[in-house]
């Protein structure tokens, strides 16, 4: 297994490494020529170009205060200047117009910013200590439903963002073979469980999530008319000597597992084998990073890990495919097929119980 490498010049490292070193700044400088209107000016300008004075009139700003941002937007290589015009670059294009740039940037900005301070902290006591920014929480699912609104929005857009992209692909699959009965376990806000009960008129799907994320799911599933076939039961995940329900066809984990140690997958994995039917299959959906195809999905996974790290539990990550394959095996299953490249990142394990 080989990643990365090392051979750039000295002089390029060493670039690289300020990019790192100022990098806190650069986000913020991104941020608000996005978010004030300043990349959205030159954008509409098209191949004109736009002169720092024009902007500045137009929006109402200091014009010092758009030229120091425009200054920092060449050095990031989201503008370009020509005699005094300013250009939008197609990087500059993904920070304005990109819905995935747009979710990952208030991802970072509204839930984990100000708690990376504590990123120290977190790796040294196995603890989410950048989660006491908000509140005095274990972790951050528990606090989901008390965060304040904005921080909610950036982490559910974030969340929904990968698995919205997902799911419609893994649909037919899942049904091909007529299944009865669906354990969500980590169901959130009962977006998966929707889309099951519109897409088969017969599935019938139990919900397992904190009380807080049910209450919000259960609101959903009212507004869709799916309450005859769709309920939740209030659970500690964490609590291993609750066992699931049992008797069902498919027991379903999309972007679950990710949120919690080793330890603890292997742990849950048991509990929902016992919850299976003799045939039934566990359905795992997740993001490896060591199974992507771009570079960029890679280094978003590995900066989502450390999300885990320091604000969601202090324990988790988003996996390599080889340790989750481990663990599907100590829980006495097997993987009967997988499928990867779905939606923007995704892999699915479809897993049997060991003869």
């Amino acid at each position: 297994m080989n990643f990365g490498n090392d051979n750039k010049t000295a002089l390029q490292a060493k670039f690289d490494a300020q990019k790192i070193a100022f990098g806190p700044i650069m986000f913020q400088a991104a941020r608000s020529l996005q978010r004030m209107g300043i990349l959205e000016i030159i954008k509409n300008q098209r191949n004109k170009g736009i002169l720092i004075a024009d902007i500045a009139e137009a929006l109402k700003l200091p014009v010092y205060g758009v030229k120091v941002l425009l200054e920092a937007g060449l050095s990031m290589e989201l503008v370009r200047i020509e005699d005094d015009l300013y250009y939008l670059t197609k990087t500059g294009f993904f920070i304005l117009s990109d819905p995935l740039t747009q979710v990952n940037m208030n991802f970072v900005h509204d839930v984990n910013y100000e708690g990376f301070f504590s990123l120290d902290e977190s790796v040294k006591n196995g603890r989410p200590e950048g989660l006491k920014t908000f509140g005095n929480w274990d972790t951050i699912y528990e606090a989901l439903s008390q965060l304040p609104e904005k921080v909610q929005k950036s982490w559910f857009e974030f969340d929904h963002y990968y698995s919205d992209n997902a799911f419609p692909e893994i649909l037919p699959d899942l049904f091909k073979n007529k299944p009865k009965r669906l354990l969500d376990v980590g169901g959130n806000t009962g977006k998966w469980a929707i889309q099951c009960g519109k897409y088969n008129q017969e599935i019938e799907i139990t919900i397992l999530d904190h009380p807080g994320q049910l209450e919000k799911a259960k609101e959903s599933i009212e507004a869709n008319n799916l309450s005859n076939r769709v309920k939740g039961i209030p659970i500690n995940l964490l609590d291993h000597s609750i066992p699931f329900p049992t008797g069902f066809d498919i027991v379903w984990m999309s972007q679950f597992l990710d949120c919690f140690s080793q330890k603890d997958i292997l742990e849950l994995l048991k509990r929902a084998k016992k919850a299976l039917n003799p045939s039934g299959s566990v359905y795992i959906l997740e993001t490896y990073w060591d199974k992507q195809k771009y570079e960029a999905s890679t280094y978003s996974l590995h900066a989502t890990s450390l999300y885990f790290t320091c604000m969601a539990n202090g324990c988790s990550q988003m996996y390599h495919s080889e340790d989750m394959l481990a663990i599907i095996s100590q829980a006495g299953l097997y993987v009967d097929e997988e499928i990867h490249d779905i939606g923007v990142s995704h892999s699915l394990y479809i897993c049997k119980i060991k003869e």
